[in-house]
């Protein structure tokens, strides 16, 4: 069970499988190929922030009954501060974040793996959103993850390696929204914290 924002989404509202054109994608098919035939559900909603995933919490999570739950969001909770001075506070988006895990804990506690924010930065603004902003919030992703007992996927740290090997554009056109590249790594990425579970 995969549910966040457009970089989960990835078009699977288009696709007659449901999962999307990116990282989600590659996932089930690297799974496929290792003989895992577990379904893939797939409810990314592109420009969620995590206030619009509790609002959908139990419909588009809880519901599937999933034995496994990722959950990737946080780039629009920064995102919207620039683009619409429409901002998440680091206290907001951690006590959503965290009424949402909680609720899947106590309902049907699935093994959890959490997707840290990135951002690859194209612009000098978006050169701001990390200090000012994502990295606090990526923070609150990796204390949950801790604290829920959740495998961790440490995308900051797997993108600004790529950013410093390929370059901003390689990874994320737009910043954000990864190319092939970046959803690759995405993927390797969730595998390889898959394994924690």
């Amino acid at each position: 069970m995969f549910i966040g924002d457009s970089i989960t989404d990835a078009g699977r509202r288009d696709d007659p499988e449901g999962l999307g054109h990116g990282w989600v994608r590659m996932v089930a098919a690297d799974l496929a190929q290792q003989g895992d035939d577990r379904p893939i559900v797939n409810t990314g909603v592109g420009g969620d922030r995590v206030r619009d995933l509790r609002s959908r919490w139990k419909r588009d999570a809880l519901d599937h009954d999933p034995e496994v739950l990722t959950v990737y969001v946080g780039i629009n909770d920064t995102w919207r501060r620039y683009a619409a001075d429409d901002p998440t506070s680091v206290d907001d988006f951690e006590a959503d974040y965290r009424h949402i895990l909680q609720r899947a804990h106590d309902s049907v506690s699935p093994g959890l793996i959490l997707v840290e924010p990135f951002v690859a930065p194209v612009t000098s603004e978006q050169r701001r959103w990390g200090e000012e902003d994502l990295d606090a919030k990526a923070a609150v992703v990796r204390r949950l993850a801790s604290e829920f007992g959740a495998a961790f996927v440490p995308l900051g740290r797997v993108m600004a390696d790529a950013v410093e090997q390929y370059g901003a554009r390689a990874v994320a056109e737009d910043g954000v929204h990864p190319t092939e590249l970046g959803a690759t790594l995405i993927a390797g990425a969730w595998l390889a914290a898959e394994q924690q579970l």
